[in-house]
């Protein structure tokens, strides 16, 4: 059967020799690359699954292909794709049940992949010492537990191998690499030393910090005294709806003249007051002129200087100089940390945390927390905070500046999602001038690192507003911006309004703006630096591409190959297996976020296969047939291959697994 001609506009210009038919496509993967002849001879196995994909797709199981988004011809997808023809005959509750995100999507508890777990405690040495006592529900009976625990996935641990010990133990799903005899944990004693004392991975929550959140133990007091600044009214006139000190703020900003050190030479360490006391580091705001008993009582460690006791101006502050570098963009989801080890490796500059809602940090939400922890090898990082109230921001600004180690932090307000936004946060900020104003301020006066913030075109479709507001955020105090290019209600359903972008670039002078939007090859980030931005931050990009960052620095295309996209893919397994473990729960929560990721890295079309260059990021791309069954395999957008390659890493899935990608690939079939 000859294969198709090329698609219309809105499909990736794939050669004609490598383009096939969806029927053609499956069937190559069922076969595994075998010729033509014995695809044809399973024509009936062929039938049945077509027949059963059907089905699932018309009723939306979590196993079966992503569904199309069916749009007028003429509308581009959720994606920026454009459809196929004849799309306009679909009804719009479809096309709404087609939009966004999977909310329901199954959730694989640890109970489900193993029902009999062994105690924590054990794995760590101290049995005796159990803190659930007499009622622990887990196992201590090692060899009870060796009986019923699953298959071991592999010969070699990838903790062993690196650190010199795995603390998973017995519970290791690759435990045969370092156990001995009676399942004595064994150690590499020389490579244990090589990492003895280092700190790999930053920012984690104590149990001693997450004790006093919850029970609301925390000194606020810059806050604080910032937001009753707030609730003081200016002059004796209105009560303050607007933030105070605009004048100061602006006259000390004029002021500024020394040169101050960049971001990067140094992070802040913070030291913690004795018994119990809230740490107070030096610097952000003078002492209440009534408190000199209380600053004076305070223990100090070292010397005290002038910064221990008198405010910093918003000049002295470290500065934000990465004009011109790579930013990552922090990614909800995806944007985890093996995958920004992955980017790191590629070359990207610039790093951020996924978007954490401060009300949970301020709660004292582990799973929140572990948001903002870092790598030791993001040299430039910066964490991202969602909110929708001056106290709320305020309060977890000072909290992060006393407790983290970031080197800029970052104001979410381009969040489209309606959880978000009907909560006034996000886009909403945008629409909220007062509310936004006293967040940024109320921010900027607890940090002593650089606030940023990223925020869209506008919330309505034709109706942008950044220009307005980015000379105003400015004026707050923030150190940069950065502009998505699409406003809330476009969401990625338009390209990119790079000529806007480039407007508000010159509105935001002499602040840094970086642009973000449609970045998906080194042409597309020459074309935006040339508009005037002082960079550009990468997103839906690397999760397509992460070597983007490779492209851009060397200024060219990569035909990389199968076999070293699949090498990524196992730094990736590597990268997750040491951050959330390599027991059974740590095996399967890295598994989940590369499925996820698959649902990106489907869409890239080798430079190879391509009729010219460069792949579009608004452009679907076509069924085809790869240059070896591993390249066709990597193409396909079944959640059952994606799957597949996940076996190839981390072996065989649980009994009844059941995967769907967070967000839907609505225009692609």
């Amino acid at each position: 059967m000859a294969a198709p001609a090329a698609a219309a506009a809105g499909v990736a210009p794939v050669r004609a020799r490598f383009l096939a038919t969806k029927e053609q496509f499956h069937a190559y993967l069922r076969a595994r690359g075998e010729p033509d002849g014995q695809a044809e001879a399973e024509g009936e196995k062929e039938k049945e699954q077509e027949a059963k994909e059907k089905r699932e797709e018309e009723v939306g199981s979590c196993q079966s292909e992503p569904p199309a988004k069916r749009l007028r011809s003429e509308d581009p997808g959720e994606d920026g794709e454009s459809q196929e023809d004849g799309a306009e005959e679909k009804e719009p509750v479809e096309r709404k049940r087609a939009r966004g995100q999977n909310k329901s999507r199954p959730c694989m508890k640890p109970n489900h992949y193993e029902q009999n777990r062994l105690c924590p405690s054990v794995t760590q040495g101290c049995a005796e010492k159990c803190s659930f006592g007499p009622r622990c529900r887990f196992l201590h009976d090692v060899a009870a537990y060796m009986a019923t625990k699953p298959a071991d996935l592999g010969s070699s641990c990838v903790l062993f191998q690196t650190f010199g010990q795995c603390s998973f133990g017995v519970t290791c799903r690759f435990a045969q690499a370092h156990l001995g005899r009676g399942y004595r944990n064994l150690v590499d004693a020389e490579l244990a030393r090589r990492w003895e004392g280092k700190v790999l991975v930053r920012n984690s929550l104590p149990k001693e910090l997450q004790h006093r959140l919850r029970k609301r133990r925390f000194s606020f007091r810059k806050a604080e005294e910032y937001l009753r600044a707030l609730a003081k009214p200016p002059g004796g006139g209105e009560k303050g709806g607007k933030a105070t000190g605009s004048s100061v703020e602006g006259q000390e900003l004029s002021n500024c003249t020394a040169p101050r050190e960049s971001l990067g030479d140094g992070l802040r360490c913070p030291v913690l007051a004795e018994q119990g006391e809230d740490p107070e580091p030096g610097g952000l705001q003078s002492p209440d002129p009534t408190g000199s008993e209380e600053v004076s009582s305070i223990k100090t460690i070292g010397p005290v200087t002038d910064e221990d006791v008198i405010k910093l101006r918003s000049c002295e502050k470290r500065k934000l100089e990465i004009q011109g570098k790579l930013y990552l963009a922090p990614l909800t989801t995806c944007g985890n940390l093996p995958f920004r080890r992955v980017c790191k490796g590629f070359g990207a500059d610039v790093t951020c945390g996924e978007m954490a809602v401060c009300t949970n940090l301020l709660q004292g939400q582990a799973s929140e927390w572990a948001l903002l922890k870092r790598h030791h090898t993001e040299d430039l990082f910066g964490v991202q905070l969602e909110g929708a109230f001056p106290d709320t921001m305020t309060k977890c600004a000072e909290l992060l500046n006393q407790t983290i180690e970031v080197d800029f932090v970052d104001i979410n307000v381009g969040c489209p999602i309606d959880l978000v936004y009907k909560k006034g946060g996000g886009c909403a900020l945008m629409t909220r001038a007062n509310k936004f104003e006293q967040i940024v301020r109320g921010m900027n006066s607890v940090l002593d690192v650089p606030l940023t913030v990223k925020i869209r075109t506008g919330v309505q479709e034709k109706v942008n507003v950044a220009h307005k507001i980015i000379p105003r955020i400015r004026e707050w105090g923030a150190a940069m911006v950065t502009l998505h290019g699409r406003s809330r209600e476009q969401r990625y359903t338009r390209s990119a309004d790079w000529e806007y972008i480039a407007e508000c670039a010159r509105a935001a002078s002499p602040m840094p703006l970086f642009g973000n939007g449609d970045i998906l090859s080194y042409e597309d980030a020459n074309r935006a630096l040339e508009l005037g931005v002082s960079g550009v931050m990468i997103a839906r990009g690397a999760l397509i591409k992460p070597w983007l960052f490779t492209e851009i620095k060397e200024q060219r295309h990569w035909d990389i190959s199968s076999s070293q996209r699949f090498d990524i893919l196992k730094d990736f397994t590597n990268y997750g297996l040491e951050h959330w473990g390599s027991d059974t729960q740590g095996v399967e929560k890295t598994r989940k976020f590369l499925l996820e990721w698959l649902s990106f890295l489907c869409r890239y079309i080798p430079v190879g296969l391509l009729e010219h260059l460069p792949q579009k990021i608004n452009e679907r791309p076509p069924y085809y047939l790869g240059r070896d069954y591993l390249e066709t395999l990597m193409a396909s957008q079944n959640v059952e291959d994606w799957i597949k390659i996940s076996e190839l890493l981390l072996g065989p899935v649980p009994a009844n697994f059941t995967f769907l990608p967070k967000h839907k690939a609505n225009s692609y079939r």
